[in-house]
């Protein structure tokens, strides 16, 4: 059994390693060989509008979701969010468990009333999830990054709150 809560201090590194595993980076922004400094940057302290979360078995931590919430005031409804679960914990409802606290804490206690997301063309198993969790696809970026020695499109998705 798998518990979500806002990351740690202490969840820094498995967190860096997470995002160190080749299908993780591959799959994100994120690049190979993460430095343990830029983590603890990113992680370490507070950041305004940012928020950390991860589903943990025991003190093993399975999966971390980012979700960071736009600062423009014009922007204030809208969050976007990345996340990277263990290749050994997948299809095991880790993402789908962080998708969910993720929609509830943006929705019903941050005012979010839009969340973003880009994810690359081909990983189906990320685009069935968003979908199931109300986001839609809103367009296509050709050669949006670069990725294993190509440039890669992503779709834009987005899901939006109705009242």
């Amino acid at each position: 059994m798998h518990i979500i809560r806002h990351s740690e201090k202490k969840d820094i590194e498995q967190i860096r390693q997470l995002y160190a595993e080749p299908s993780n980076y591959s799959a994100t922004l994120q690049g190979p060989y993460p430095a343990a400094e830029l983590w603890e940057a990113r992680l370490g302290q507070s950041h305004t509008g940012a928020i950390s979360l991860v589903a943990v078995s025991g003190e093993e931590v399975l999966g971390q979701l980012g979700l960071h919430i736009e600062q423009n005031p014009r922007r204030k409804h809208v969050a976007d969010i990345g996340m990277a679960v263990k290749t050994s914990a997948r299809r095991q409802g880790v993402a789908d468990a962080l998708m969910r606290a993720a929609i509830e804490i943006a929705e019903q206690w941050q005012a979010i009333s839009r969340i973003e997301l880009s994810v690359y063309t081909d990983n189906l198993a990320a685009l069935a999830l968003y979908e199931k969790h109300g986001f839609i696809k809103e367009g296509l970026c050709k050669n949006y990054a670069f990725r294993n020695g190509q440039f890669t499109d992503v779709f834009i998705m987005a899901r939006c709150k109705t009242t």
